[in-house]
């Protein structure tokens, strides 16, 4: 094989592999829940078998997703920085669309028996986080279509939510009551352009 060939062979995998992780940046419209759509198709489809398989709807999905990662398929929290120039790893271990942590991740995968789901993945995230909201409505009786409260028991987790810590949290509750009106806004788009 001549080498331009195997250079052309070696760019073309690493070009795929590259793309494998899902979409890098966020779509280009994110205040128009039909427009995300329009760019990202497959997006519909995941949000959908959440929606059957947890109940959770269309538009509280796409309102949590767009606060964790703006739909950015490999986004992560910010770096941390000794003395402010020696970089010392992520503020935490959140990755993907749904910036779940790595254990949580994890319980889901064996909980789920859902052993090859990737935080990149749009339809695994999507899962994710209709087990997780499901297992907020057992755990504490929130319903799928309370934004608000179901970003706060994802953010503080079920124990902290339990326990108030977000009460004293002026500006998460803040984003909470913001996502809930994310959610309206997004809700009333896509039933104008009946995706739901």
């Amino acid at each position: 094989m001549s080498s331009l060939l195997r250079a052309i062979v070696m760019i073309t995998l690493l070009a795929g592999c590259a793309s494998f992780g899902g979409n890098a940046n966020a779509p280009r419209s994110l205040n128009n829940a039909c427009a995300i759509l329009d760019e990202r198709p497959r997006f519909l489809s995941a949000f959908k078998a959440t929606e059957r398989k947890y109940g959770v709807p269309v538009a509280v999905q796409m309102s949590m997703i767009w606060q964790e990662s703006k739909f950015k398929a490999r986004a992560q929290t910010p770096r941390k920085y000794l003395f402010g120039i020696i970089p010392r790893g992520r503020q935490s271990s959140a990755y993907g669309y749904a910036q779940a942590l790595d254990g949580t991740w994890k319980e889901y995968r064996k909980q789920a028996r859902r052993w090859g789901a990737r935080r990149t993945s749009i339809r695994d995230a999507s899962d994710f986080m209709g087990w997780y909201m499901d297992r907020s409505k057992k755990r504490l009786g929130l319903s799928m279509s309370d934004t608000r409260n179901q970003y706060i028991a994802y953010h503080e987790g079920h124990t902290g939510y339990k326990r108030g810590s977000y009460r004293s949290k002026k500006w998460l509750l803040n984003i909470a009551n913001k996502l809930q009106d994310r959610a309206i806004m997004y809700h009333a788009q896509l039933q104008k352009c009946r995706k739901i």
